[in-house]
């Protein structure tokens, strides 16, 4: 198992499996995978407030240990997939990063661009790849890997998933991420085609500093615990629980915001930073 690991200067196993709250195993199997994935989603909010500030956040692996580990901040799909796949690499996993058309929302499959990082994993002995993401910031997102396996109901920590082949025009087979809520959801759209970290480099600039992101427009941070789903998108605050109810709030200003991020999801705000657009 020594022989494939692969470690990466700057990032420390260690801190980062503290960072998430992970005393299990520390192996390559298809549990410890499943439980890093759970524990990184409840231990680890997505917040785009780099973005916010027209920056995007680096990729390094010493940067992604300050930023998400040690100083306990959140980040968006490329942060939190990047330090997942540096510590199952560390862990002796083999991932390849893929990349994704969000279609949550879309016209259409073709109508967005491919700007979501998400990882196939493969574990040392099993034939079964598996599609793990801790990056997705909305209530469809995986809990835990699932199989890449179409038209198969999955459950994972409460939540149901399943993945579709769809026809398109390209000669790669086109999987489909669905999510149920009240009525199966598409989420996102991939192939199998491997991404490198150059390609992410040049898709995170543009949806870090770009004007017309999402993600530089408002603010957009979410957190998950067992007993619910919290999420704060520009000054609206939407709370479901675990039972399906769904509690609703405006916020009314910058001071509120900034305590609310400390207080719900453990995060503090750069100073001079606009959390919420004038007027």
């Amino acid at each position: 198992m020594a022989d494939e690991t692969v470690r990466s200067p700057g990032f420390d196993l260690d801190e980062y499996l503290a960072r998430i709250g992970w005393e299990g195993e520390r192996r390559a199997d298809l549990a410890t995978l499943a439980g890093l994935h759970l524990a990184h989603m409840r231990g680890i909010p997505f917040e785009n407030l780099d973005a916010l500030g027209r920056r995007a956040p680096s990729l390094e692996p010493g940067d992604l240990m300050a930023k998400l580990v040690r100083s306990r901040r959140g980040g968006y799909c490329y942060e939190h997939n990047t330090l997942f796949l540096l510590a199952l690499e560390a862990l002796g996993f083999r991932v390849t990063r893929l990349a994704a058309r969000v279609v949550l929302g879309a016209d259409s499959v073709e109508s967005r661009p491919r700007t979501h990082m998400l990882l196939l994993v493969e574990i040392p002995g099993d034939p079964q790849p598996y599609l793990a993401d801790v990056g997705f910031g909305a209530i469809g997102a995986l809990l835990e890997p699932v199989p890449l396996r179409p038209d198969t109901e999955f459950q994972d920590a409460g939540r149901r998933h399943r993945l579709t082949r769809m026809p398109h025009k390209g000669p790669l087979e086109l999987w489909v991420l669905q999510a149920h809520q009240e009525s199966w959801t598409d989420q996102y759209a991939f192939t199998l085609e491997p991404f490198e970290e150059p390609d992410f480099e040049v898709i995170n600039w543009h949806i870090g500093t770009n004007p017309r992101s999402p993600f530089t427009q408002r603010i957009y941070v979410q957190g998950v615990t067992a007993e619910r789903h919290l999420l704060l998108h520009g000054g609206l605050l939407t709370e479901t629980r675990a039972d399906g109810t769904v509690h609703k709030r405006e916020l009314t200003g910058e001071a509120e915001v900034r305590l609310l991020l400390e207080e719900e999801f453990g995060v503090r705000a750069p100073e001079g930073l606009r959390l919420l657009p004038p007027g």
